[in-house]
């Protein structure tokens, strides 16, 4: 079994923060190609799961308070 070199490292985790932004990046839609393989590498995917609930349940709450807010109007 060959010995690990210790200069290479497992690549580091990316912070749920960093996780946040690239989803909502996601939810946008435009990303470049470099950002995503580098995320592609870096993120936690129970951290994407998370962050991408969080997204979908902010964005629908506020679609609902929206046409909440536009139907008392009428």
């Amino acid at each position: 079994m060959p010995a690990q070199d210790p200069e290479q490292k497992a690549p580091r985790k990316a912070s749920f923060g960093a996780t946040v932004k690239a989803v909502l990046w996601a939810f946008f839609g435009v990303r470049k190609k470099r950002d995503y393989e580098k995320d592609a590498a870096h993120l936690n995917p129970v951290h994407v799961i998370v962050a991408g609930i969080i997204g979908a349940a902010i964005f629908i709450g506020t679609l609902v308070i929206i046409v909440k807010i536009v139907v008392a109007q009428q």
